[in-house]
């Protein structure tokens, strides 16, 4: 206990002595969860991540904003859910089996495969993750340190058939292999209609009055959705898209138009509606459009104001989550999901150079 009694030391000292008594009740009652809280293995350390109030945003839009820190899963993303989905799903469906050789092939903008790697070391099973070469550096490395078999393919759109999701699937037809299929497969929506959503749920105490965030496969925004109206039908669904993604047009009009382009990885589709959303449409009350401008500001405010470091798209989800508190109006609570740690994004969010060139905001500590 040294080292709790240590801990609540500092949580009392940095209080306001007023509240000093019920701070010594929330520290005791979070040293009882600690020594409880055991889990077996790499599943069960994912999931169950805290929902943290975002200061700045919440104090800017007179609204309680809530981020639901994903980037704390073991991979380092929410994709790590879906890594866990659709293994458990080949496994419960007889093309895995535990403790027998397996490989399981994905074409992944990065966080997917890095969640499917680490969850197929833990079972005994091969993986290989097709990537864009185009992705950042660090989590092409990352892919690699963690036993990743590991395919560059050059970036293309989905209508060419070297696109990295059309490469991949033949790969695993090739090779006799599972196929992990992200995008259309309704296992990523599964988990997170059982797991995420629930906990946004049980976490607000059923206090949420919207929730928004982006869509690359569309596992998460749908099955969370699907959670939250079965419990709350009045809970606000917005899908937040970056520029250069058509479902912010197909939201709105029904029709996919694309306009602009964005630096943002892993999130928006140009081309088509994944299958783990297309079903769910009715479930989407509406859509927000976020410039890299906006997301930027986001990441690089909550980093220096709050020591919260974040992605891209989970910068993204922050600005729309304050388009959404102000389109409501102050007294609302919104949730949004924090993807990834901007780590994984260090040679391009945090490289003067590359924002440079491309005309976006520099943060003032490394201009």
């Amino acid at each position: 206990m040294i080292f709790g009694e240590a801990l609540l030391g500092v949580v009392l000292s940095s209080a306001p002595r007023q509240h000093g008594l019920r701070f010594l009740a929330k520290g005791a009652i979070f040293l009882m969860e600690v020594a409880q809280h055991i889990v077996d293995g790499l599943a069960g350390a994912i999931g169950n991540t805290p929902l943290v109030r975002l200061r700045r945003a919440s104090e800017l839009t007179g609204c309680d904003i809530l981020g639901k820190a994903e980037f704390m899963n073991p991979g380092g993303s929410v994709k790590d859910r879906a890594g866990l989905g659709i293994i458990a799903d080949a496994e419960a469906r007889g093309a895995l089996a535990p403790g027998k050789p397996g490989t399981i092939v994905e074409g992944t903008a990065g966080n997917t495969g890095i969640g499917i790697t680490l969850v197929a070391n833990a079972r005994g099973y091969r993986s290989i993750i097709v990537v864009p070469e185009t992705q950042s550096r660090e989590k092409l490395d990352f892919l690699r340190m963690i036993g990743a078999d590991l395919r560059l393919v050059p970036a293309k759109p989905f209508s060419d058939p070297g696109n990295y999701v059309h490469y991949s699937r033949r790969l695993a037809e090739e090779l006799g292999a599972v196929y992990a299929n992200q995008f259309d497969n309704l296992a990523n929506r599964a988990v997170h209609e059982a797991t995420t959503g629930p906990e946004i749920w049980a976490q607000t105490a059923g206090e949420i009055d919207a929730f928004t965030c982006s869509c690359g496969t569309g596992g998460t925004l749908a099955g969370i959705a699907r959670a939250l109206k079965a419990r709350g039908p009045a809970t606000r669904i917005v899908l937040a898209d970056p520029m250069g993604s058509s479902l912010y047009s197909w939201i709105k009009t029904g029709e996919l138009k694309p306009e602009g382009s964005s630096i943002t990885e892993g999130i928006g589709q140009a081309a088509r509606v994944p299958g783990n959303l297309i079903g769910d449409r009715n479930l989407i009350d509406d859509a927000v459009q976020v410039t890299d401008e906006e997301a930027l500001e986001q990441v690089f405010d909550l980093l220096v104001h709050e020591g919260i470091c974040i992605g891209g798209s989970a910068g993204l989800n922050v600005a729309a989550a304050i388009k959404v508190a102000r389109q409501m109006g102050p007294g609302h609570r919104i949730v949004t999901i924090l993807c990834d740690g901007g780590a994984r994004y260090q040679s391009k969010l945090f490289n003067p150079e590359f924002l440079r060139e491309r005309g976006l905001p520099i943060p003032a500590w490394l201009a």
